[in-house]
């Protein structure tokens, strides 16, 4: 039958918390004994009842596994405050990007045609000579660009066109053996001379 699920609460029987207390007393200074052989894990247990009594359990010593501990906290301690120094740099690299952002945010939609009603006339011709300078940089680009496929397209027809005469060639020279087998038209009907002699034979 399966064990009830215990409520976790102080029991208040003097007696019953007395025998919980050392039957888990007894099965957590076991578990702490395997996690130490199992793991090779370096612990301190130290643990008191009720009534004041102390038991522990140490793999070593309990007061050098208390050092080491405090070492370790003293470490933790320290990159918290280095921690919380890097967060409050995110911080500030956070805002100064936002506000990065919402200078090109406007700027973009200055370079599309838009916000343009708190601009002055400088800012407008400021504004001209960069899209103009940006007109000529695209246009530079897009006929550079035609320029090489011009060129990848006159490379491509040469290799065509050599390729093509390569196969005529090749065609050529594969035919060139069955017409020298087939009988000319002008040798057609001629007499063909042979040793054979048609007639009654001489005695």
């Amino acid at each position: 039958m399966a064990r009830g699920r215990t409520e976790m609460r102080r029991i208040e029987n003097t007696t019953s918390r007395q025998v919980t207390f050392s039957k888990r007393r007894n099965g957590l200074l076991k578990k702490a004994f395997e996690l130490s052989v199992l793991c090779d894990a370096e612990l301190a247990l130290i643990l008191f009842s009720p009534s004041g009594k102390l038991y522990e359990f140490s793999t070593s010593s309990t007061l050098k596994v208390i050092e080491r501990y405090k070492m370790n906290t003293k470490n933790v301690a320290s990159d918290s405050r280095s921690t919380e120094q890097n967060i409050q740099q995110w911080k500030r690299d956070a805002e100064t990007l936002a506000k990065t952002i919402e200078v090109l945010e406007i700027s973009k939609r200055k370079m599309t045609g838009e916000s343009l009603e708190s601009c002055s006339i400088y800012e407008l011709h400021e504004l001209e000579n960069q899209l103009e300078q940006s007109v000529a940089k695209v246009r530079e680009r897009k006929n550079h660009l035609l320029e090489e496929t011009v060129v990848q397209l006159k490379e491509r027809e040469r290799l065509l066109l050599e390729e093509s005469a390569s196969l005529l060639k090749k065609k050529s020279l594969a035919t060139s053996p069955l017409q020298e087998m087939i009988p000319r038209a002008d040798n057609v009907g001629e007499d063909v001379e042979t040793g054979l002699y048609v007639g009654w034979l001489k005695g």
